[in-house]
């Protein structure tokens, strides 16, 4: 098999960044965008190639994508991870956060999706993942606006799945918990929040960024091409409850 190539959004730090160390390990070349620089996950990972860009801007989408082509030549894998997830009550959410929140989690797939989809037909495989949330079958009333754009990408993994497997390039989703990450402690985690989720549970301890990665590897594995169209729910069984 020759050597995949792998890219990583929102891959500075928490899950992002364990994604790529993952992959890395398993012979990926690796590539992760990020807003900001990403020093820590370029030490971890060998040969990375570390791209700054938001992923809602298809200019800087576009750039960041012939730098990874000119590095490697090719692509493989897309891994839509970046991702906001403020919590505020329905009424509290102006419009300006509402359209913020959907163009991080579901535009930015959108645009990042569409701009390596030509690479991942010329290589004839490919695999994509989209990072969303069991807070979709959960519900929490505080996180209205992030609910809405992880149930969108659903319904975009599910069409883009029918569109391309005649491509051999599979879609699919992987739903986590609340993951224990620095920006989940600082923000929807400072109040409560992880104790919540893990009353919620049917296994009772937070979940962390390791709890993740055989998903990841299993999706993007080579014997997964009849894997496609489907979310993956690793919430730690709090849709059960």
């Amino acid at each position: 098999m020759e050597t995949r190539t792998a890219l990583v959004t929102g891959a500075a730090q928490g899950l992002g960044q364990e994604f790529a160390v993952a992959l890395a390990g398993c012979g990926y070349r690796v590539a992760g965008i990020d807003v900001v620089p990403q020093p820590r996950t370029a030490a971890r990972v060998p040969a990375y190639l570390e791209l700054v860009a938001d992923v809602t801007d298809e200019d800087q989408v576009a750039a960041a994508l012939e730098q990874v082509i000119d590095r490697f030549g090719t692509l493989h894998v897309l891994v839509n991870n970046a991702g906001v997830y403020p919590e505020s009550a329905f009424e509290e959410t102006t419009p300006e956060e509402w359209r913020r929140i959907m163009r991080v989690n579901l535009e930015g797939p959108f645009l990042v999706t569409r701009a390596v989809l030509p690479y991942l037909k010329a290589a004839g495989w490919g695999r994509i993942v989209n990072i969303t949330s069991a807070a979709v079958l959960t519900a929490p009333p505080t996180m209205v606006a992030y609910v809405a754009s992880k149930a969108g990408l659903i319904g975009f993994t599910r069409a883009l799945a029918s569109a391309l497997g005649p491509y051999g390039i599979t879609v699919n989703a992987i739903a986590p918990s609340m993951v224990r990450t620095a920006t989940a402690a600082r923000t929807v985690g400072a109040g409560g929040g992880f104790e919540h989720v893990r009353a919620q549970q049917a296994v009772p301890r937070t979940q962390e960024p390791s709890d993740l990665l055989s998903t990841l590897l299993y999706v993007v594995d080579e014997g997964s091409g009849f894997l496609t169209g489907q979310t993956l729910d690793v919430g730690g069984g709090s849709a059960c409850l």
